[in-house]
């Protein structure tokens, strides 16, 4: 089975991060061929290279730009027209609206794979309509709810996203040396949250939390993504101003974007992503769960599908006393910390074991390319 799926390529998220799991464990699903189609270069499209895929370009696309549409659709029916893929996944609904209507034209399978919830009121969202796709993948149950404000008529199935699982541990000093890197001593208490810079992800709610902790001694945050955009650069301004408002830039720290984000976990005690809206799914949470860390969430959106009492904590969303207590309760009690940490890697697994999840990605797909 032939399968292109269908980006933008300027950004790097979570639905990123899962394309290129697909590249990288192709290997588990040798039935499916990957391939990709970018309109934009960078890091995606140098992963995806990396991880050993072809990856077609189309070329830079602005929407405001109607040449560039055009341009982008042309070399995508000649893609099209020379591959002879069995099946086109768009992922998100950019890519859908961009290039939905051409391989419908074309008479390919067409898919949408839904990585966020829809209200089908955004113009983006209705212009992605007329791509008309036969299939829906959802990436929960969250996100599934919605797909029908935009796609009543058809067909939803839902998949949690394949983690790869990456098996390495840091030793003692290997974990030591790397928080002494970043100025942790053994005995602090590390803080992380990985996401990107924007206000849905619930920064400012965390450094608020935070403020409420200054009497507790040995803890510090580690707050891990990039800016990508201009308003995220102009978020992360305001945040570091925030942080040295409340008096705690001292122990917060902003990493920016790192390629290294599973050894920073592992160097780490406790996630906490307080969103302030609802995560669709949520991969690093998963990710922290397989790193063995507490996880630390507001109680709405895919959070509530992989977080339970067993492995982390669910709090109010935009609460900072709430999330303040919790995370009091998470750094003075090393034994919580271990026992909800330990049991994070098999509900990591349970939900997103990426040799379950190619499998049955492949039996999704199957039915609906033969038939």
């Amino acid at each position: 089975m032939k399968v292109l799926h269908v980006g933008s390529g300027n950004l790097y998220g979570g639905v990123e991060t899962l394309l290129v799991t697909l590249a990288r464990l192709r290997y588990l699903c040798p039935e499916m061929r990957p391939h990709f189609a970018l309109c934009f270069e960078g890091r995606l499209s140098q992963e995806l290279m990396a991880a050993g895929v072809q990856v077609h370009l189309m070329g830079r696309v602005r929407t405001s730009r109607p040449w560039t549409v055009w341009r982008a659709r042309r070399r995508f029916r000649e893609l099209l027209d020379t591959e002879r893929f069995d099946v086109v996944i768009c992922h998100t609904t950019w890519p859908l609206a961009v290039f939905g209507p051409v391989a419908r034209c074309q008479n390919a399978k067409l898919v949408f794979w839904a990585h966020g919830a829809m209200t089908g009121k955004h113009w983006l969202e209705r212009w992605a309509t007329r791509g008309h796709p036969a299939l829906a993948i959802s990436n929960s149950h969250f996100t599934a709810r919605s797909v029908h404000k935009i796609l009543p008529d058809i067909p939803v199935e839902i998949l949690y996203c394949p983690v790869e699982m990456n098996d390495g541990r840091l030793d003692e000093n290997e974990r030591a040396a790397l928080r002494e890197q970043l100025g942790a001593s053994p005995e602090t208490v590390v803080i992380i949250q990985v996401s990107r810079i924007e206000p849905g992800k619930g920064h400012l709610a965390h450094l608020r939390a935070l403020s409420l902790l200054s009497d507790v001694p040995n803890w510090k945050c580690w707050m891990v993504g990039g800016a990508q955009r201009r308003s995220e650069q102009r978020l992360l301004e305001e945040l570091e101003h925030v942080a040295a408002d409340l008096g705690i830039a001292g122990r917060v720290q902003f990493l920016g974007e790192r390629i290294d984000v599973h050894r920073l976990l592992l160097a780490s005690d406790i996630f906490c992503q307080p969103n302030i809206g609802p995560e669709p799914f949520g991969l690093a949470f998963v990710e922290a769960l397989h790193a063995g860390l507490p996880v630390l969430t507001t109680a709405f959106g895919g959070a509530l599908e992989i977080v339970t009492e067993e492995c982390g904590s669910l709090v109010v969303p935009d609460h900072p006393g709430d999330l303040a207590k919790a995370l009091r309760r998470l750094i003075e009690d090393a034994g919580t910390r271990r026992q909800l940490g330990t049991a994070g890697p098999a509900r990591a697994k349970q939900l997103c074991d990426p040799e379950n999840q190619m499998s049955k990605l492949f039996s999704l797909l199957n039915p609906f390319v033969s038939a």
